[in-house]
């Protein structure tokens, strides 16, 4: 069966399957059938048309995970309208920085339509040039006024900014073709079960696992979903482990973070049924080896399998998924000889239980259908063969035409029509490894240190915020050195134990890395640069430390 190119005709045929999507905020729960949300979105989309939204035009919403939001962003698809969910701040000590950056993005999608939530207008004052603003609860009409527009699986679904730096972003231009073939190659690669399978997310629907990978995946197959929002997890992470058992929950998604706040919550809990559970997919670049363990360790005697483990690979210029494991086959990692893969680029197996000697890199399955993937030399461009270390490329289906409105940006992106992922990695008996972000590399002394095992030394340190450390290179007298900054609560006025942190990370880094680092760190917490889907910035971070503008707890 070809299932069509358009997330029109896909949204209907879900609608009438019998699905849920269930609304959690705090403890309560709206249990609402996708039927009656398409419905809603019929109405919602009658009010945009009326206001003159149609296929073209660019449709910004800004606001919280609600009933409202999912609507609307049905709605404009509805329209034959492009969707651009803009990000939410991360800090309220950035809220000036927040309005900035969410300017930038309306302005650079050329936007036609700007919905808001009331609660955020506050922070958000009008200037000329912005386009009209709606607020959510403005846009009622009656269903049956909506008027079909013609399907074009060329037009774009989605303009999703890329989230590495706020300060530049740029807008992924993802066609309805491209959103519909990665959907299906998810649904394929996961195993996909729309009568029997239930996601749990609490993803932010700014960021394109949250918007396609929890939302618009089951809005378009009528598979039930659990969505909560990201800052009913923050503020109790045991949440996600109860809804999970709950609802019965069969798959969802996090960062490392957020496993390793389960882990500790699934100490605590009693009484929970983990035992559907059978996908508990994790994105991060690298993904935490001993996090994800801790995670089924902890959530064992609550009926979670360690099969469950779903490490995977993606990019919002793929849509969004890219490589994909076997579901049940767990964490697997790739143990290879760390002295090898920083002089050699190479990734050579070893048995070593030295952790000076070794890496564990975690294999991130295979090219999900409608994709390929393959590793070059950053230098001359040529093919490497498996186990060498170079950038990851991939082809296919999903990946997205280019940047909007930049065309300089969208050719550097390709490299003989092969999209250039900016990742270090290697490939395996058909499966990929990624290693670190090129630009993040540290060379020292021929060596190529990956910040990621740094920043994982330091936080092992008593005292330290796990995942809230940076780790990245500057020029020294001798070449590139060392640099670690670290998020403590420890206070300006506990200078001895602030004095005794920072010994104790350099010694930690030190023997891990085998490099001495030329300065530590020690910032107050929250204060990190992070991207809105919360990756930490380490351009942003070297940035501030070279122009002095970070703001150590003790000088």
């Amino acid at each position: 069966m070809t299932l069509p190119s358009s997330l029109l005709p896909r949204i209907e045929h879900a609608a009438r399957e019998g699905g849920v999507i269930t609304f959690v905020d705090g403890d309560g729960a709206d249990r609402v059938e996708w039927s009656r949300l398409h419905e809603q979105a019929r109405g919602i989309a009658a009010a945009l048309q009326a206001r003159g939204i149609g296929p073209g035009d660019h449709v910004a919403l800004l606001g919280s995970t609600s009933r409202d939001l999912v609507a609307t962003i049905e709605a404009v698809w509805l329209c034959g309208a492009t969707v651009v969910v803009l990000p939410l701040p991360m800090r309220l000590a950035s809220i000036e920085e927040f309005v900035a950056h969410t300017r930038l993005r309306i302005r650079r999608a050329d936007t036609a339509l700007l919905v808001a939530d009331p609660m955020l207008l506050d922070f958000m004052a009008p200037e000329a040039g912005d386009p009209p603003l709606v607020l959510f609860g403005e846009l009622v009409g009656r269903a049956e006024a909506w008027e079909r527009p013609a399907e074009d699986p060329e037009t774009l679904a989605i303009l999703q900014f890329t989230s590495g730096s706020t300060a530049d972003p740029k807008g992924v231009m993802l066609p309805h073709r491209c959103v519909t073939a990665n959907l299906d190659a998810i649904a394929t690669a996961a195993g996909l079960d729309p009568s029997e399978d239930v996601l749990v997310s609490w993803l932010p629907l700014y960021h394109d696992m949250g918007l396609i990978g929890t939302l618009t995946l089951p809005m378009t197959t009528g598979t039930d979903l659990v969505l909560a929002a990201p800052q009913d997890f923050l503020a109790s992470p045991r949440r996600w482990m109860e809804w999970m058992s709950e609802f019965g929950g069969t798959a969802t998604a996090g960062p490392n973070f957020s496993y390793a706040l389960a882990a500790r919550a699934l100490r605590r809990l009693d009484n929970l049924d983990l035992s559907r559970w059978r996908l508990a997919l994790n994105g991060a670049e690298p993904v935490d080896v001993a996090a994800v363990e801790a995670f089924c360790e902890a959530g064992a005697r609550h009926g979670l399998r360690a099969s469950a483990a779903y490490p995977a690979f993606g990019m919002a210029e793929a849509t969004l998924a890219v490589t994909f494991p076997e579901p049940g086959s767990g964490l697997v990692a790739d143990r290879v000889e760390r002295r090898s893969l920083e002089h050699d680029r190479f990734a050579a197996p070893t048995g070593s239980d030295d952790p000076t000697k070794f890496r564990d890199i975690v294999l991130l399955g295979a090219p999900v259908p409608g994709l390929e993937v393959r590793v070059t030399d950053p230098g001359t461009g040529g093919v490497l063969t498996d186990r060498e270390v170079g950038e990851i490329e991939i082809r296919g289906t999903s990946v997205t035409p280019g940047y909007y409105r930049d065309a300089e940006a969208t050719v550097a992106a390709f490299h003989d029509g092969w999209l250039r992922t900016g990742d270090l990695g290697y490939l395996t008996e058909g499966q990929l490894a990624v290693c670190g972000r090129i630009k993040d590399m540290i060379i020292v002394g021929g060596r190529n240190v990956f910040p990621e095992d740094a920043e994982k030394a330091a936080a092992d340190v008593v005292g330290v915020r796990a995942g809230n450390v940076i780790a990245f290179g500057t020029s020294g007298r001798r070449g590139e050195e060392l640099v670690v900054v670290a998020e403590t609560k420890l206070e300006a006025g506990e200078a001895d134990a602030v004095i005794d942190l920072r010994d104790a990370v350099a010694r930690r880094v030190r023997d891990a890395v085998g490099l001495p680092a030329r300065d530590v760190v020690l910032v107050r917490a929250g204060t990190l640069p992070k991207t809105s889907s919360g990756k930490l910035q380490r351009s942003l971070c070297r940035e501030r430390y070279t122009t002095a503008k970070l703001e150590p707890v003790l000088n």
